[in-house]
């Protein structure tokens, strides 16, 4: 029986994802009884595609339960509560340890425990050398890097690329039955060191970083100089030394909290060790850069305009990224948060916005109605529907004529033949002063 613990977003989907991949039943307890009614019940409040089915399919193998004592027979228990950020972007972790130490109170003797919450390098061997020296009950331990991702939360449970072990022991055997586990899901096991388990999901962030940071570098020139990205992409992705599934998708800046959590857990690192951060720095930099590029064309095409005293705005997606109902980091919110002297009309199709945090927000029905009366219509989540939505629609219920779509999900030459003044991110948009970085 495999047991989780902690039904954060990524409890949530491993739960099921285990639940989907063997014929196991799974336990899964968190102390919010209100939440582990509604599992039980079939209800979700995290979105996520293919989600709902993966539920309702394996609901026979599924308990969720408010009381610990639902893991004692577990041989298997991941710890799976999504660790939090601090406001100056460290791991907050008092409430992983505390979820840690309720469940090693429970735990049989023998019983696998596996962290999968992210965690700084060297919290798992601290942990390790604490329930040695704390218990005689055996319990063994070990961090499994995560992979979720928002909005494709689902495929990547189902079928990860890669399991990466950090083990106390990398030349011992892993128990027989989480290595029957794993097996499961039929793609290579890399067990390894603690520390280094830890900062390999860390460095796979940083090289997508990388990649992201370089990318929004690049498509910044190309909106002066007038080298178009969407011309430059197809060449980078069939050189073999990047590769088609390169990150060259240029974006408003470092989305989602964890890089972010991230990129200062590697900056607190580097300077404990002595090793320049100028690098992190960089891609810091090229981050805020390019998030405040609507800001920028707002400024210069809207706010700078006579005629314009008090222009309306409005927003097309409020979520940081498609496919998720997570506002984290959210470039809209933040933009909303930042001209919080200018009224908006914002439309998502599945984010849960608190008005009341946003008085400067109005909350709409559909596209075309947020779109009504705004001096300016801004695209901020390429969500896929946007892309079906009529643009003749869009033209004739605004006010204004500024179109700022930065991820190019609607017609560029539709725009231009309404005569919408239309911006995207990596093209020369005549007017805006864009700096490069």
């Amino acid at each position: 029986m495999i047991g989780f613990a902690g039904l954060s977003h990524l409890g949530i989907v491993s739960s099921l994802a285990a639940a989907e991949r063997g014929s196991q039943i799974v336990r899964a307890y968190d102390p919010d009884s209100s939440l582990c009614d509604e599992l039980q019940r079939g209800e979700l409040s995290i979105e996520e595609p293919g989600l709902e089915k993966l539920l309702k399919k394996n609901a026979s193998k599924l308990k969720f339960d408010s009381d610990l004592r639902v893991l004692v027979e577990c041989d298997i228990i991941y710890l799976s509560m999504d660790v939090p950020t601090d406001s100056n972007g460290r791991s907050e972790l008092s409430k992983i340890r505390q979820l840690i130490e309720d469940v090693t109170s429970v735990a049989s003797p023998g019983t696998v425990l596996i962290l999968l919450s992210q965690v700084p390098p060297g919290f798992t061997r601290k942990l390790a050398s604490e329930l040695i020296l704390s218990n005689d009950r055996e319990l063994q331990l070990f961090y499994q890097v995560e992979t979720l991702i928002f909005g494709r939360a689902v495929e990547r449970a189902l079928h990860p690329e890669r399991i990466i072990v950090g083990c106390l022991d990398k030349s011992a055997p892993l128990p027989s039955e989480y290595r029957q586990f794993l097996d499961q899901f039929k793609c290579p096991v890399l067990p390894m060191r603690y520390e280094s388990a830890e900062l390999t999901k860390i460095a796979i962030n940083m090289f997508l970083i990388s990649s992201l940071s370089t990318t929004n570098m690049l498509a910044g020139i190309c909106e002066v100089i007038g080298a178009e990205w969407n011309e430059i992409a197809p060449a980078l992705r069939l050189d073999e030394r990047i590769g088609p599934h390169a990150y060259l998708s240029p974006g408003l800046g470092i989305g989602g909290t964890n890089l972010i959590r991230d990129l200062t857990t590697l900056r607190l690192l580097a300077k404990d060790v002595g090793v320049d951060v100028e690098m992190v720095d960089s891609w810091l930099n090229v981050s805020h850069n390019r998030r405040d590029w609507v800001l920028r064309i707002i400024s210069n095409q809207v706010l700078s305009q006579a005629g314009t005293p008090n222009p309306l705005l409005a927003v097309l997606g409020l979520t940081y990224k498609p496919h998720t109902n997570s506002t984290a980091n959210s470039p809209a919110l933040s933009l909303i948060t930042q001209l919080n002297n200018l009224s908006f009309r914002g439309y998502d199709p599945c984010a849960c916005i608190d008005e009341s945090q946003h008085l400067n927000l109005k909350l709409c029905d559909s596209p075309v109605e947020a779109c009504r009366g705004a001096d300016a219509v801004l695209v901020m989540t390429p969500w896929p529907e946007f892309s079906e939505v009529n643009i003749k629609n869009i033209q004739e219920v605004m006010h204004g004529r500024v179109l700022i779509d930065p991820f190019g999900i609607l017609s560029i030459d539709q725009c231009e033949a309404l005569n919408l003044s239309y911006f995207r991110l990596g093209s020369k948009n005549d007017g805006v002063v864009s700096p490069v970085n």
